[in-house]
C-alpha cells in the first residue's frame, strides 16, 4: 500500500463535497501538472491519502481511499492528463495545519513541504504514521 496527499481548494472541492459522494467516490480531475499526474499513475486501488484543504486553511481534514486507478481525465480536452477516483474514509479527529507539520522535525523532508505547489504528492509510511498521530486518527483502514 502507498500513501498520498491530495490538495484541494475548499471553495472548489471541499471535504464535505467529497463525503457527499459516498461510496461512489469522485474523480480527482483537473490536475494539469506532469509530476502530480505521474504520482496518480502510481496509485493502486486501496491506497490511502490525506485530504488537504489548501489556500487559506492549509490543513489536513480527512482520509481518502483510491477506488479507481488512473484513467483519462474527461475535463482535459487535449487528452494529456488523467485522474483517479477517491472516496472519503473518515474525517480526522484533529485537523493538522501546515505550520504544525513544518515544526515537526520528523516531517522535515515531507513532500508537501518540499514541493508545496504540487496538488498530489506521495507520503512515506513513516510520515503517514506521524501525521495520523498528530491528527489523533488511526492509520490503518
Amino acid at each position: 500500500m502507498a500513501y498520498w496527499l491530495f490538495k484541494s481548494e475548499p471553495g472548489t472541492w471541499s471535504w464535505k463535497d467529497q463525503v457527499k459522494k459516498g461510496k461512489e467516490g469522485e474523480g480527482w480531475d483537473g490536475v494539469r501538472n506532469y509530476q502530480a499526474n505521474n504520482n496518480m499513475k502510481k496509485m493502486k486501488i486501496g491506497d490511502l491519502g490525506f485530504f488537504y484543504h489548501s489556500v487559506k486553511e492549509k490543513q489536513i481534514v480527512g482520509i481518502v481511499r483510491v477506488i479507481g486507478e488512473h484513467r483519462p481525465d474527461p475535463t482535459d480536452k487535449k487528452g494529456v492528463f488523467g485522474m483517479v477516483v477517491i472516496e472519503a474514509v473518515q474525517e480526522v479527529k484533529k485537523y493538522v495545519n501546515l505550520s504544525e507539520m513544518k515544526s515537526n522535525h520528523k516531517l522535515s523532508d515531507l513532500a508537501l513541504i518540499r514541493q508545496a505547489r504540487l496538488s498530489v504528492v506521495p507520503i512515506s509510511e513513516d510520515h503517514w504514521e506521524e501525521i495520523c498521530l498528530m491528527a489523533e486518527t488511526k492509520s490503518k483502514y
